[in-house]
């Protein structure tokens, strides 16, 4: 296996425009290049570490936060913007490998670090600090701002991952007079939380608009399995995730290796499909990066899956200098601040505020893409269809990528500048 120390070291497709390739080249920097000064004292990342063309930056005032973003095509001024919305655990690095084809083709190309992540600063890092900052409604405002702050007064599309496919959705739905077109990936919006309907007459209906849609208590059900499990969400919001991930034994750079290698298409087991219903005994079905042993943490439940040294000299679409920004940016930051976005997702609070926009549909132009080795696409039952069928109206295509598992635009970049050409304004 590929050594790690615990602090981090190891050690749309447009023939007349350049075409993006599935690998980057990063060149390898020493580990003392990945300073780590405090976080009010963060530098811009730097420039070595990025392909030609991008740039690090901070842009001060936005929602309360100095936001750090990396962009490309910020040259000549006055070109479309568009912008790129990471997931957990990653950062704005993670759009690296299709921000320059993106570019080549007209546009400003945003990809910041969220509110949580990375070198962004201004928000707070404790478990029991100020969780409402982290709802949707306030990730949607930080983009705003953002926007806002850059000068554009539209943006030609929104394309989010992960974690940041529902911010991407929201921005759309809530702010289609900014976001002309939205991208989604791995993760599929079934739309805002539903009020109950029709149920003036049944006093026992009690709230069925809220919680799973079965009505029953996923968590209960899935530690009672033969083999007790519980749901990797239902983790992520304990006060313990945080330090189990940042304080693990193998160190943050092992940890995320494994992590990231179990979710991809590399780990020949990632082998999805739909989920019949929302029933423990279907959740079980899913890799235990989702549906967790119940007394092991993440860094335990990765560990065994981490890729052999001949398995990481192959892995071109995440290198070990790669993987150590992410290490070093994680080992600084901890992993609270994304963390905490998963505490608002079970919350009340949240759903309460969502559903002022029950019902609302997303009708600019709107793409689904995953990798096909992906589980993210089924782990909601029923999220995928209808997304399709009601949430977008104006849904120009699903792709599920093949060679690519949850990391599709680390993954297969290439392939995911090509669909994106399905909503992205070409030449505009």
């Amino acid at each position: 296996m590929a050594a790690y120390s615990a602090s981090g070291q190891s050690n749309f497709c447009l023939e007349s425009r350049p075409a993006a390739s599935d690998t980057v080249d990063v060149r390898p920097v020493p580990a003392c290049r990945l300073n780590r000064p405090m976080m009010n004292e963060i530098a811009e990342l730097d420039e070595s570490l990025l392909p030609t063309g991008i740039r690090s930056r901070f842009v001060p005032g936005v929602n309360g936060l100095r936001m750090h973003i990396l962009e490309a095509g910020f040259e000549p001024a006055g070109r479309p913007c568009v912008l790129l919305l990471h997931g957990f655990p990653e950062l704005a690095y993670s759009w690296r490998k299709v921000m320059i084809p993106l570019a080549a083709a007209g546009f400003h190309v945003v990809a910041p670090d969220q509110r949580g992540y990375g070198r962004t600063t201004g928000w707070d890092p404790d478990y029991d600090g100020d969780l409402a900052s982290f709802r949707i409604l306030n990730l949607v405002r930080d983009v705003l701002a953002l926007v806002s702050a850059l000068g554009h007064r539209t943006v030609a599309g929104v394309v989010g991952h992960d974690f940041g496919s529902p911010v991407a959705a929201y921005c759309a739905s809530i702010r289609p007079d900014v976001f002309r077109s939205v991208a989604l990936m791995s993760a599929p919006f079934g739309g805002p939380p539903a009020f109950p309907f029709g149920t003036a007459g049944d006093p026992d209906s009690g709230d069925a608009g809220s919680g799973n849609p079965a009505g029953l208590d996923i968590h209960q059900e899935l530690a009672r399995l033969p083999r007790p499990r519980k749901h990797y969400q239902k983790y992520y919001g304990t006060r313990s995730a945080n330090g189990d991930m940042r304080d693990c034994p193998q160190g943050v750079a092992a940890f995320l290796r494994a992590y990231y290698h179990y979710k991809s298409a590399d780990w020949a087991g990632n082998k999805p499909f739909p989920l019949r219903s929302w029933t423990a005994a279907e959740f079980a079905k899913m890799p235990d990066y989702y549906i967790m042993n119940l007394d092991l943490g993440m860094a335990e439940t990765v560990s065994p899956h981490m890729p052999s040294d001949e398995e990481v000299a192959a892995c071109r679409w995440l290198t070990d200098a790669e993987l150590r920004v992410y290490a070093e940016e994680f080992s600084r930051t901890g992993f609270q601040g994304g963390l905490q976005w998963y505490r608002c997702t079970a919350s009340t609070e949240q759903t309460e505020e969502l559903r002022l926009f029950s019902g609302r549909s997303i009708d600019q132009p709107a793409c689904f893409i995953a990798g096909q080795s992906d589980w993210g696409v089924y782990q909601r039952p029923g999220a995928f269809e209808r997304m399709q069928a009601h949430v977008c109206t104006r849904m120009r295509g699903c792709d599920l990528v093949a060679g690519a598992g949850h990391w599709v635009q680390q993954e297969r970049p290439g392939e995911v500048v090509r669909l994106l050409e399905r909503v992205l304004p070409l030449g505009a």
